[in-house]
């Protein structure tokens, strides 16, 4: 694949058109004036930065088996990205890009395993709907997203459209905190050191690019 010519920003575009013709233009404004708030009160998102350790986790997949950091890493790198849930088209459009990537990753010498606070049922949901073929975590709680990324409340104009939209937002948790991690990419090296650490801020519709991940991996 060539991740240069495929890249996020370009689908992203596609996706903004859709979203346009899906959306009633209200309730797409009251999504975009949230993520413009969110990047103006969250300025300094990562928890941990290049060269720090990464903490060991051990969490459910989306059949419900136990994944652990420290097990992934006896294998190779591991590419780690926070995403907000399986209702948020940007994480969709996300988790799908860096699908397309997975060979090149994997012949990279790494795995790549995305984390939300989600029910193991959602991350099977987020799997199957974009054909994943990489481990998709339930961070219950962001117990684990608050070590490596920033975790806020969701605000009440989002999830209050997204009910007039007909979508619930509380059944995709197992807790009601309304709480989300701000998405954020990190690589890790067989010997648990952050080797790329990256944000691009609260403004959720924005994402790293494969490119810049497949980038660190060949350093």
């Amino acid at each position: 694949m060539n991740t240069e010519t495929n890249s996020y920003q370009e689908n992203l575009k596609e996706l903004r058109t859709n979203l346009g013709t899906m959306i009633p233009k209200d309730a797409l404004n009251v999504f975009d004036q949230d993520a413009e708030n969110l990047q103006l009160n969250h300025t300094s998102i990562l928890k941990l930065q290049v060269g720090d350790k990464a903490p060991d986790f051990a969490l459910s997949n989306a059949t419900d088996r136990t994944t652990k950091l420290s097990e992934l890493l006896t294998k190779g790198k591991v590419v780690l990205t926070f995403y907000r849930g399986s209702w948020c088209p940007y994480c969709n459009l996300q988790l799908a890009h860096y699908q397309k990537a997975l060979n090149e990753i994997h012949d990279l010498g790494a795995e790549l395993v995305a984390i939300s606070p989600q029910t193991p049922d959602e991350s099977l949901n987020v799997k199957e709907k974009n054909e994943l073929n990489f481990e998709v975590l339930s961070d219950n709680g962001n117990i684990v997203a608050r070590k490596y990324t920033t975790v806020f409340k969701n605000a009440d104009a989002p999830v209050n459209t997204m009910t007039e939209l007909g979508f619930d937002f509380d059944v995709h948790y197992s807790d009601d905190s309304r709480e989300l991690p701000i998405p954020a990419v990190f690589v890790i090296e067989k010997d648990a050191t952050i080797s790329f650490a990256k944000s691009l801020g609260g403004d959720y519709r924005n994402r790293v690019e494969v490119s810049e991940i497949i980038n660190s991996l060949k350093k």
